[in-house]
Order: structure tokens, then C-alpha cells, then sequence
């Protein structure tokens, strides 16, 4: 046969065959909103998303919002971070990876008084106009958006027209009928889950609280398995040791000190939290970064979720998973809405209770079924993003 001749490629003979040197695949863009700051040493699922999408070949935009100067007045405690200096401007963190923090004057908030928030409802909805500088440019492109529970929901229809093409996902972290947030977060949470193309819970008592409003399903929260996986020394000396890691403004010092009281021969270590006057059983520990707070987590006894009665349940939060993942059994309040095995519950004020509880996680076999059904971060980063895991 005599012209040329063109192979399945299309390509004329003799072209060399396409490889990857060849051939590039576009960078799909996610961005990631949260209240979080990509920076800080409190690690939330976000952080482990933004993670996992760069591991994966994705160009990750890290949005923390909403933050502004007036939550700066309260003791906001992501001011003790840039956030000024990186306000609205795009900053690069890591290969794909970036920071951008939406400052605003003033965000949405609950006021506490019934009058004062149905009076700012109409004025807070402008948040939804908030000016996005830089971030505007990134949208058209985006291929993902994933939100968290906050008042940034309040932009979904503006993304939704500013990114067409991308997908919206509402990735929620708490639920937020337990949490006491403005009447218009609850209403904004409800519109966007029927706008969104997907809203993923980590629980069915939350699921079954916002299915009415569009599809919904459950997934728990995410874990950085490696760093998990990963061997590391015991920070701890001989005999049984049990861990509270997080920061919160409402742990209970009270059953801490009880529980302490009652167990003598356990260690007791409390990472993040201010320290108190406590039997000599007990050790405080500053806010430590992730990969320095894995040590605690793997090598305890059994974890701790000390929380007074109204606390809203974490069901299966972030400690729980974290805490599971390492296969530690859980001693927590009654109240905590959880189906997993491995807790151990106790009534608050019940020392007899609280007891049982003590002594029941600490004789409990570190059972490899503790970490059934917790995904990890880039599992569900390919779940959010319609993939399979």
C-alpha cells in the first residue's frame, strides 16, 4: 500500500506513541470553604480534605470564611495566625495548594435575642454579596466546590452562577439544629441543600434532619490515615494512659477531676485545653500540631470525650473517628448520640456511673472492628467529588 498510513491514534506512522511525557492531564481545581484556617495546628476534616485533593493531582484553593475584624473583638483565635496580612489575597501554601482568607467587616451571627435576630435576618443575607477579589477569577474554572456549615452557605447561588460547571457539594461537619447559630443559618443550610449537588453528613440522625430538603447521605468524617498509620514512640510511661485531645470551651473539668479521683493509677492528658488545678494524675499539654498530637492518640488506653449536659453531640465527630480509627475505646456522656461499639458511657454527676465506664474502657480489648466504616481522607475526597473511592 503506498500514501501514509495513519495508526488507531490518528496520528501519522512513525509518530511516536503517546505516553504521559506526551500527553497531560488538565489539573481539576477545588475549592475548599471552611471556617478553618488552612495554617493552624487544629486539624478538622478540611485540613485532611485539602491534603488529600493535592495528593491526588488536584489544585486546591483552601477559602476560610466567613471571618471578619469585628470576630476579631471576641478572642477570635484564628487571629493569632496571618489572617490579616493574607486577607483576600491568594497565598501559595504548597505545590497546589493555596490559602485565601474572606475578610469581611462583619459576618452573620447570633445576636441571642429572639427580636434582634429576626431583625438582622435581611441585613445578614447581604453576606451573600460579600466581595470576593481574587477568588471571583478562580471561580469560572473550578471543577469543585465543597462547603462546610457556616454562614458561607449564604454564597452557594453566587458560586453556583460564578462556576457553572463546577460541582457543589455541602459537606457537613456539625449538626447544626444543636448548635446555637443564627435562625438564617438553619434557612440557608435548607436552601442549599436543595441547591447543591450533593450534601453529605457524617450521621443518620443528621441526615435524616435535612433529606427532606434534597438527597442526602452519610459518611463519617474523614481521617488522615497516614499519618495515623505511621509507627511512632509512646509519649507515655508505664501503665494505662487516657487522652482528651481538642480544643473546645466546654469540657467538663468537673468529671476530668472525678474520674482522676477514681482511677488513680491511670494517666490522665489533656492536649489543648488550659490547664487546671487537678489531682497529680492529670498532665496538660499545649496545642500541639497534628503530626506531634499522633503519638497521644495511638499509644493510649482509651480516648476521652468529657462534655457537660447541652454539649451537641459529635455522633461521630472528628474525636470519635480519630480516637475509633486508633481502635481506643471511648468513655463519654450518655447523651452522645453514638452507635460504635467501642463507647463507654457514663451519666454526668454519677460517680458510680462514671466508674463503670473507667473501668470498662480500660479492660477493653483494642479491637481492629472499632474502625469499621471510618473513611479516609481521600476516600471521601473521591466520594465528594463523584468518584468512586
Amino acid at each position: 500500500m503506498s500514501g501514509t498510513r495513519r495508526h488507531d491514534s490518528g496520528l501519522p506512522a512513525g509518530t511516536p506513541p503517546l505516553t504521559s511525557r506526551h500527553v497531560s492531564t488538565p489539573t481539576r481545581r477545588v475549592l475548599l470553604v471552611s471556617p478553618a484556617y488552612l495554617g493552624s495546628k487544629r486539624r478538622i476534616g478540611f485540613h485532611h480534605l485539602a491534603r488529600a485533593y493535592q495528593s491526588l493531582g488536584w489544585d486546591v484553593v483552601f477559602v476560610t470564611a466567613p471571618i471578619s475584624f469585628l470576630s476579631r473583638l471576641r478572642g477570635d483565635y484564628r487571629f493569632e495566625y496571618p489572617v490579616r496580612e493574607e486577607a483576600n489575597r491568594l497565598v501559595p501554601v504548597d505545590e497546589r495548594l493555596r490559602s485565601f482568607v474572606l475578610m469581611t467587616g462583619w459576618q452573620p451571627g447570633n445576636l441571642r435575642l429572639p427580636v434582634a435576630n429576626r431583625l438582622s435576618s435581611q441585613l445578614f443575607r447581604r453576606y451573600a454579596q460579600t466581595p470576593l477579589g481574587p477568588l471571583a477569577g478562580l471561580l469560572p474554572e473550578a471543577d469543585l466546590i465543597v462547603f462546610e456549615g457556616t454562614a458561607a452557605l449564604l454564597l452557594v447561588p453566587r458560586f453556583r452562577e460564578l462556576a457553572p460547571r463546577a460541582r457543589i457539594v455541602y459537606r457537613a461537619s456539625d449538626d447544626l439544629r444543636r448548635l446555637r447559630v443564627h435562625p438564617l443559618l438553619l434557612a440557608a443550610e435548607a436552601e442549599a441543600v436543595a441547591e447543591v449537588d450533593l450534601t453529605s453528613v457524617p450521621t443518620r440522625e443528621m441526615a435524616a434532619a435535612l433529606e427532606s430538603h434534597g438527597p442526602v447521605q452519610v459518611h463519617s468524617s474523614p481521617v488522615d490515615t497516614a499519618a495515623l498509620d505511621r509507627p511512632t514512640p509512646s509519649p507515655y510511661g508505664d501503665g494505662p494512659a487516657a487522652v482528651f485531645a481538642g480544643v473546645t470551651p466546654l469540657f467538663d473539668y468537673d468529671t476530668l477531676a472525678l474520674a482522676a479521683h477514681l482511677v488513680p493509677h491511670v494517666a490522665f492528658h489533656v492536649v489543648g485545653l488550659p490547664p487546671r488545678t487537678m489531682p497529680p494524675n492529670v498532665a496538660f499539654h499545649p496545642e500541639l500540631p497534628y503530626d506531634e498530637l499522633v503519638p497521644y492518640l495511638q499509644h493510649a488506653t482509651y480516648g476521652l470525650l468529657f462534655f457537660p449536659p447541652g454539649y451537641p453531640s459529635l455522633g461521630q465527630g472528628n474525636k470519635v473517628v480519630q480516637y475509633s480509627y486508633c481502635r481506643l475505646p471511648i468513655v463519654a456522656p450518655s447523651f452522645f448520640c453514638s452507635d460504635r461499639s467501642n463507647m463507654c458511657v457514663y451519666d454526668v454527676g454519677d460517680e458510680a456511673s462514671l466508674g463503670r465506664a473507667l473501668a470498662e474502657a480500660e479492660a477493653m480489648p483494642h479491637a481492629e472492628s472499632f474502625a469499621e466504616g471510618i473513611v479516609s481522607a481521600k476516600e471521601l475526597a473521591r466520594i465528594l467529588a463523584g468518584e468512586q473511592p
